[in-house]
């Protein structure tokens, strides 16, 4: 009876051995495959993030000076009771508020942020929140200035002023994020 158990354990350890092995080697397989997918999905977003965030501060770069003439334009006619800010806004053609676009940020923000190390995340995630922060500010602007369309002012006009001048700070902190990621995203 001793021999046939011992028989039937070799015969069993026979037999399941290669079938361990082949569920590991299945396994290794499947998680090399995963980890090559994962890696050309983030290579293809930070692709798509780098375009998007050169996009965003070459708008900013070109918004700021077109809000730094409505600032110039709000500073001269300060004190000029016949001008309106209605006409303070079309001498400079008009309010410029930049595009920021992060939406591959978003995407893999939302599904598979921990391939993404922890320094890109802080980055993106401060973009990501200077953005909502200069959506709020250019709201607030829009909805001060049509409220105040043809009041001449000085204060009101000061008041705009100010809240521009808030928004281009924004939008050099901005910069400076994206600048940031850029340095880090090339070094690695």
């Amino acid at each position: 009876m001793k021999e046939k158990i011992k028989i039937y354990t070799v015969q069993f350890i026979k037999e399941i051995i290669p079938v361990i092995a082949g569920i590991l080697i299945a396994l290794f397989i499947d998680n090399w495959n995963s980890e090559r997918k994962d890696k050309v999905y983030i290579d293809q977003v930070f692709s798509t993030i780098n375009n998007e965030l050169k996009d965003s501060k070459e708008d900013i770069k070109s918004t700021i000076p077109q809000q730094q003439s409505l600032i110039d334009s709000l500073e001269f006619y300060a004190d000029n009771k016949n001008v309106t800010i209605l006409d303070i806004v079309k001498k400079s053609k008009g309010i410029f508020i930049p595009q920021v676009k992060i939406n591959a940020w978003r995407s893999v923000a939302n599904t598979k942020i921990d391939l993404i190390d922890y320094e890109k995340v802080t980055t993106l995630s401060n973009i990501e929140a200077l953005k909502e922060t200069l959506n709020n500010k250019s709201e607030f602007l829009t909805s001060f200035i049509y409220s105040n369309i043809n009041e001449t002012d000085k204060n009101i006009k000061q008041t705009s002023k100010m809240i521009l001048l808030d928004i281009i700070q924004t939008e050099k902190m901005m910069e400076q994020n994206i600048a940031v990621f850029e340095k880090n995203n090339a070094s690695k």
